[in-house]
């Protein structure tokens, strides 16, 4: 065993090749030599280590900017609202639209922020008329779209349509590929709040040529409309879209069953930092309440969503809602995570490994210095599962007020270490974490000096490596300190 004062007489050579490692100028992140100007490798890294049977993955950042995304004054954070497609698909008319619309305000979804009613295919007739203009079916939307828009505004609400960057439709009504002036005039005219893109039907250009004409065409018209991009994820569009649109989807279509909500989350976190204000990813629409999941299974679903700031966009039958499916859709603990304006988008941190890889622990930073941690069980059975605060890129010792988003309790006393919870198989539980001192010192620093601890001096080492990289953590550090100590 160690103690601090070995430091004094540290192996030599490890110290001078750290010190040639500091003039290389290696990155913290990926152990590659920078070159002179080259900024364009990620600020914060994966972890080398595996403790305990666990994977961690990147620690939190929680000073980094977030450049504010398309400029129009909307999106501010992640909307929300109902769309029409994942319960009615093309079985939708104005009634449908009226009654959905009303439900909104009478079930109290609109006061907790369900404000946008969106359309979604088939409510256009397959032809234009004769001067190129597109037209709402007559069968199904009689009054058509500026009444259906009147009725939405008259309750405080907002409506949004729905069209596509090819030749047709999804369900082969007119797209507006060579039409995007004239029909988002046409949304325009009609008061439309909210336009959804879809990428069916196109010419085989990039998303990137093609999705641009589509918002310069509506900030010309000057009625405010949030772009949502809907090319699917093909052209990874977090990295392009952010001066586009409002949102842009990250992954292919939801399906109302366990797996695809899961992979679909795990699709969405590769982009986390590329969503903030102005601009979020967008893992497709809700499926709570439609039926293919359990309660609790929603209720992950419902909270990974509002963690990973996606558009909360109710897709059930919102007229016949069962009680326990509106608690989840009208959690506004939880959707305070999701609206939190600091804006930052919460990511899986940690999981575990083999037999424990369904054991994860997901989490954010939110507004007023506090932290937003999802403990979820993927796996079938019941499983502890802990968070330190190192994994949550939190001081070592501070002590913090643990709030249970979905009990609705406080923890009695104050967690400074870590916080951990029996988590039932496909279940998760939800907190918000708030900081009720502060130091100025990061852990290791503090730990590092303690007398008689093992290994001080390689954290000594570690801290001044640590450092000289502008106190980010380091991967080369990190094995430079595994090698230390062995």
């Amino acid at each position: 065993m160690r103690n601090s004062s070995e430091c004094r007489n540290p192996n030599p050579n490890l110290w001078a090749f750290s010190l040639v490692i500091l003039l290389l100028g290696v990155s913290p992140i990926t152990g590659r030599i920078h070159r002179k100007g080259d900024d364009t490798s990620p600020r914060i890294g994966w972890s080398i280590f595996k403790e305990e049977g666990e994977e961690i993955a990147r620690p939190v950042n929680r000073q980094r900017v977030r450049p504010l995304g398309l400029n129009n004054g909307l999106g501010l954070t992640p909307p929300m609202g109902w769309n029409s497609w994942n319960f009615f698909g093309c079985n939708i008319n104005e009634t449908v639209i009226f009654e959905t619309a009303s439900a909104l305000v009478y079930t109290g979804l609109a006061d907790v922020g369900y404000n946008y009613v969106n359309l979604d295919d088939c409510w256009a007739e397959r032809e234009r008329d004769e001067d190129g203009n597109l037209l709402p079916r007559r069968l199904t939307f009689p009054s058509g779209i500026k009444a259906l828009a009147d009725h939405v505004h008259a309750l405080g609400l907002k409506l949004g349509i729905y069209s596509d960057a090819g030749f047709y439709t999804c369900e082969k009504q007119p797209g507006s590929l060579g039409y995007e002036i004239q029909d988002a005039r046409t949304f325009a005219s009609w008061e439309v709040d909210y336009l959804k893109y879809d990428n069916c039907f196109n010419d085989g250009s990039k998303p990137e040529t093609r999705y641009p004409v589509m918002r310069n065409a509506l900030n010309a018209t000057g009625r405010p409309i949030f772009y949502s991009i809907c090319e699917w994820g093909q052209d990874d569009p977090a990295t392009w879209a952010k001066p586009v649109g409002n949102t842009w989807r990250t992954t292919g279509d939801i399906v109302d069953k366990w797996s695809s909500m899961v992979k679909l989350a795990d699709k969405n976190d590769k982009w986390a930092d590329y969503a903030g204000p102005g601009g979020w990813n967008d893992p497709d629409m809700l499926e709570v309440g439609n039926g293919g999941m359990t309660v609790e299974e929603y209720r992950c679903h419902f909270s990974v969503w509002a963690l990973m700031k996606a558009p909360l966009l109710i897709g059930c039958d919102v007229r016949d809602l069962k009680p326990e499916i509106l608690g989840i859709l009208s959690n506004e603990e939880v959707i305070g995570v999701n609206q939190d304006p600091l804006g930052v988008q919460g990511r899986r941190v940690k999981k575990g490994l083999w037999l424990r890889r369904n054991q994860q622990v997901w989490s954010g930073p939110l507004s007023g210095n506090r932290t937003v941690v999802l403990l979820w069980n993927r796996g079938l059975f019941g499983a502890h599962i802990k968070a330190t605060w190192a994994d949550l890129g939190l001081t070592s010792g501070t002590p913090v007020i643990v709030r249970d988003l979905w009990k609705h309790e406080t923890w009695e006393g104050n967690s400074v270490d870590e916080i951990e919870a029996r988590v039932d198989g496909r279940s998760s539980e939800m907190f918000i974490l708030t900081p009720q001192a502060s130091s100025s010192l990061p852990s290791r620093v503090k730990q590092g000096f303690q007398d008689n601890e093992p290994d001080s001096c390689a954290k000594h080492f570690n801290i001044i490596l640590d450092r000289s990289l502008d106190n980010r953590t380091s991967l080369l550090g990190k094995g430079l300190y595994s090698f230390y100590s062995m």
